[in-house]
């Protein structure tokens, strides 16, 4: 990397170079290059030119609609609180956008700045300036008209709102350039990537969030569950801008001036901030630079040494260290962690508790066993390499799923005791322990067969892909095939426990922990066994399919 500028070329007392950030001028380039840099993005490929378009196309058509549904709601008794929780939610995304997508903004990285002799608050103003471009920008002033035409009622309102709307945009374009320069050596670092690979999760987990506020507003007077949200929320920037609009509306103009002038200091603040951060991005050693710390000769030990001896015992260590280190494994396994945790809290809170639904945790926890050596990428032909036989081929399996198990079984008997508690269920802890069990080893044991016969790449360049470019019939093959067979082998014990419910036997329903227990681990041992000569066999076809990405 490149020297960054001294401290004295950005401090503020330093003169003015001839090509000076505080000419009038310099706001105008940062605009020209903003549009420069979406025209040239535009122009890599007809795809992205088709999505960029696509997505231009619904967000102006969703602004339009929420901008119509909120003029709709004026005068509604309800409209302050919706639309002072709106404006929260809009601010804390804006907060979090730079966190998971700062690669989608080039210009969200100031150290591409660095060798030019630009003085941080001129640069500030340029950037803000030039942050106005974009759609997330035309969808949150959209949004924040709709939300003072929703509550001005009289004319002070209406001048207040001139004064309110641009201030309500500003907070949230500064709030999200300070954050960005504020994280942007660790964002720009292997565990920022890691994070942004974890946006995915965060979505996941909001949109069933959404589904459930949507449910509730959805109500009668479903709006009123926001006061007390809206009560908070008018204190805080940028919320307190639009609530200021309508304490002009109801005479309070005290009030609306002291919102405002929070929502001022805020946003005065945030560009503090942010030109503290690009002085100190910018006149700091970054670690490139500094000198690299002593290798450490001797490791400790610790858990990895309760593990097995042999091949099981490295393989597990090996497959345990790739979820935690590789970033897509860590990903996967934090979504399924996290999806199965949230699927009987989602459920009871919708008002349909099914016990059962703790089954999902370990069917999505048995998932991850699929594709074992696509995860490998073309790393795997140094474990093709050390397999010579069945037996070998078993040994792996055997390890792999044994990591896999190590971290389900807890976690599944976690989530269940957490259903059943949470739905005041005791008696049926051990039929839906024994389910869960029966469900675990029959994924685990179709994953290893998957694993073998429908094997491909996970590309290790891409964010966002997680199937190699015409893999993508293979990869559903191998999860619908494989879920479908683990579905096939779970009819027995199923059919017991519809059986056991039928008959009146609902004393005997204890049986089928020890039956949905020993049966996961039978059905898992014979498919490793099935797997592993397959897997043998197949060697050079998995090591093309995973080599692909």
């Amino acid at each position: 990397m490149s020297t960054a500028p001294t401290a004295t070329s950005w401090s503020a007392s330093s003169p003015a170079t001839p090509v000076s950030a505080g000419t009038p001028t310099s706001t105008a380039v940062f605009v020209r290059m903003k549009w420069a840099l979406l025209r040239n993005g535009l122009h890599q490929s007809s795809g992205r030119k088709a999505v960029f378009i696509t997505s231009v196309v619904l967000t102006t058509l969703y602004a339009i609609g929420q901008l119509i549904g909120l003029i709709a709601l004026r005068g509604h008794q309800d409209a302050p609180a919706l639309v002072v929780s709106v404006t929260g939610v809009v601010a804390l995304g804006w907060a979090a956008l730079p966190l998971f997508f700062t690669g989608g903004d080039e210009t969200l990285d100031p150290t591409r700045l660095a060798m030019l002799p630009l003085r941080p608050r001129p640069l500030v103003r340029s950037l803000l300036v030039a942050s106005l471009i974009g759609i997330g920008p035309l969808f949150t002033l959209t949004l924040a008209i709709g939300s003072a035409v929703a509550v001005a009622r009289t004319p002070a309102a209406a001048g207040v709102s001139v004064l309110a709307v641009p201030l309500v945009l500003l907070v949230c374009l500064a709030l999200a350039r300070a954050v960005a320069a504020g994280n942007i050596r660790l964002l720009t670092s292997r565990r920022g990537r890691d994070l942004a690979l974890l946006s995915g999760l965060f979505i996941a987990v909001g949109v069933q969030f959404v589904n459930l506020g949507i449910r509730q507003l959805s109500s009668p007077d479903g709006l009123a569950v926001l006061r007390p949200l809206a009560d908070v929320l008018r204190w805080v920037p940028p919320a307190s801008a639009i609530d200021a609009v309508r304490s002009a509306g109801e005479g309070a103009y005290p009030l609306a001036a002291g919102q405002l002038a929070l929502s001022l200091v805020a946003l005065l603040l945030l560009l503090w901030w942010w030109e503290r951060s690009l002085t100190k991005l910018m006149t700091t050693p970054d670690g490139s630079t500094l000198q690299a710390a002593p290798e450490r000769t001797a490791a400790k030990a610790g858990p990895a040494g309760l593990l097995p001896a042999g091949r099981v015992g490295t393989v597990m260590l090996r497959t345990l260290r790739y979820a935690w280190r590789d970033p897509k494994s860590r990903a996967s396994w934090a979504t399924s962690l996290t999806i199965g945790l949230l699927l009987p809290v989602i459920s009871y809170v919708q008002g349909n508790p099914n016990v059962y639904m703790a089954c999902g945790a370990a069917g999505l926890l048995g998932l991850q066993m699929y594709n074992q050596f696509g995860q490998d990428s073309s790393a795997f032909w140094m474990v093709a390499q050390t397999i010579s036989s069945p037996r070998d081929a078993y040994l792996e399996l055997r390890g792999r799923s044994l990591a896999l198990i190590l971290v389900a079984l807890p976690y599944t008997a976690v989530v269940v005791l957490g259903s059943v508690a949470l739905l005041d269920r005791w008696a049926v802890f051990p039929e839906t322990m024994g389910l869960s069990l029966g469900l675990l080893g029959a994924l685990v044991a179709t994953g290893a067969l998957a694993s073998a016969l429908f094997p491909y790449s996970i590309p290790q360049d891409s964010g966002y892909k997680n199937v190699a470019p015409g893999q993508g019939g293979l990869a559903w093959l191998s999860i619908l095939g494989g879920m479908l067979g683990g579905a096939v082998l779970c009819a027995p014990l199923i059919a017991l426990t519809i059986w056991l419910h039928q008959s009146g036997s609902e004393d005997l329903t204890w049986l089928l922990l020890p039956v949905g227990a020993v049966y996961g681990v039978v059905v898992w041992l014979i498919g490793l066994r099935v797997a592993a000569p397959r897997t043998a066999a197949r060697l050079p076809e998995i090591l093309t399919a995973v080599s692909k990405g």
